[in-house]
């Protein structure tokens, strides 16, 4: 093996040895319990929508990388000037069906992958009738109030940046939060639910979603907002029905 190294060109012992490395790494990830190339499955109705869309845009990523570095190597290696040869590489221009081929891909490329996007995004901001809660998420500078209408109009809970509001949410039931905004754009985004949904003065949006797993996960405002943006974060929290409703009835009547 080391006599085979050895005889190689530089270059080529450089890139054979870029590939020893990389070879690990990918096979590594492959046992990783997180798929999704970093989110988990089937924590919200949202994940099982986005993760393909997620999945797909890394794939077609992966493949268009892996031939424009073949494209950019190829010739590096099998058309360069050889050495003590006195002749000049043979130089082409002009190539018309080449040009053409590398305008079309990269257009139905970027088609196939709008028109997924399209449709999940149409699925995922879908409004219905047959949601079971409602929450308002108001963006304000520099947290967040979360108010819950089902428990009253006083039922709201207001966050400082000292201290980060949570947002309760019931496990396997359907949500419809209002999101709003009174000051300036806002981005309400929960990464671990692939949710991100922009709070926009004057405007009402909607967003409704079935949360699947109980546990405690990371918000925050994904939007540079002013001075406190960093500090504009959350904890979304999702507990059992039961454990839901008894939370409605400590805020109930008063704001928190």
């Amino acid at each position: 093996m080391r006599s085979i190294l050895t005889s190689m060109s530089f270059p080529k012992l450089k890139v054979l040895r870029g590939l020893l490395l990389v070879a690990p790494v990918l096979f590594l990830t492959g046992c990783a319990k997180t798929s999704g190339l970093g989110f988990e499955e089937g924590l919200t109705s949202v994940n099982d929508q986005s993760l393909s869309l997620w999945q797909g845009a890394w794939i077609t990523a992966g493949v268009v990388g892996v031939f424009t570095l073949i494209l950019i190597m190829w010739p590096a290696f099998f058309h360069r000037l050889k050495k003590d040869s006195p002749e000049f590489p043979k130089q082409t221009q002009y190539n018309i069906p080449i040009e053409v081929l590398y305008t079309i891909i990269p257009f139905i490329i970027v088609a196939v992958l709008f028109y997924f996007t399209a449709k999940k995004e149409t699925v995922i901001t879908a409004k219905t009738d047959t949601y079971k809660h409602e929450i308002t998420v108001e963006g304000i500078q520099w947290s967040w109030q979360f108010g819950y209408p089902e428990a009253g109009p006083a039922a709201v809970v207001t966050g400082t940046p000292a201290q980060r509001p949570v947002l309760y949410i019931p496990l396997g039931e359907k949500v419809r939060y209002t999101i709003t905004s009174n000051d300036v754009v806002h981005g309400f985004w929960i990464p671990a639910f692939m949710i991100q949904i922009q709070n926009l003065p004057g405007v009402t949006n909607h967003l409704e979603f079935t949360a699947n797993k109980l546990g405690d996960y990371p918000g925050r405002c994904n939007i540079l907002c002013g001075r406190n943006h960093s500090q504009m974060l959350f904890t979304a929290r999702v507990v059992t029905p039961a454990q839901y409703q008894a939370y409605l009835e400590t805020i109930k009547g008063s704001a928190a």
